[in-house]
């Protein structure tokens, strides 16, 4: 795997140190009852797996999403790079566990990985090894649901953000191994332009 350039992690640095400092605001601005667009996707990936199959959120921040899972009947493994999140999820009842996805392990295997709106936090240099790490830790026939923001360029500041155009990451995910089986469009309460994905690991 390329390790991360200096600007890489000062860019990521930046970004978690802002949700450290923003995640129980943020928590407050998450509807617990999710939107119907991110319900119609996770249902999408639930439909894929087997039942009580395993998951790894990747940046479950307050863990709406994985509520969502195991409610349907999976068994989910909520981690997140930002301290207070896992915190948050921690005082609610939930074992949650520091994870960050571009210097640590991920574990495995997986019948699913979910990351919903976290990889625009990756620097673009980075994007392939991480993907190629979402790949390895996926059992055969695993399936990989993350929404990304649509566009191109990247912002800096508080949160280090990278847009990727829908063909670009398709590609980048067919790089890792990983093709696109279901995706959608959808506008998101920042007002941008949003595509999430579902990809499969071969059988």
């Amino acid at each position: 795997m390329t390790k991360p350039s200096t600007t890489a992690l000062d860019h990521m640095h930046q970004t978690l140190q802002s949700y450290e400092g923003f995640a129980r605001e943020y928590d407050k601005l998450v509807d617990p009852h999710r939107p119907p667009h991110i319900q119609k996707a996770l249902r999408r990936l639930v439909e894929v797996l087997p039942p009580g199959g395993r998951v790894l959120e990747i940046g479950s921040g307050p863990g709406r999403d994985a509520d969502v899972l195991e409610s349907l009947g999976l068994a989910v493994r909520r981690t997140d790079a930002t301290q207070a999140f896992v915190d948050l999820m921690v005082e609610r009842g939930k074992h949650a566990e520091l994870l960050n996805v571009v210097t640590d392990e991920l574990g495995g295997s997986y019948h699913g990985v979910l990351a919903m709106g976290v990889l625009i936090h990756v620097d673009r240099n980075q994007t392939d090894a991480v993907l190629r790490k979402i790949h390895t830790a996926l059992r055969p026939g695993g399936a990989f649901l993350a929404a990304m923001r649509e566009g191109e360029g990247e912002t800096t500041g508080e949160y280090h953000t990278v847009c990727w155009t829908r063909e670009r990451f398709t590609e980048r995910l067919a790089a890792a191994g990983l093709s696109v089986s279901w995706d959608a469009d959808s506008v998101g309460r920042d007002g941008n332009n949003w595509v999430t994905y579902l990809a499969r690991r071969a059988p």
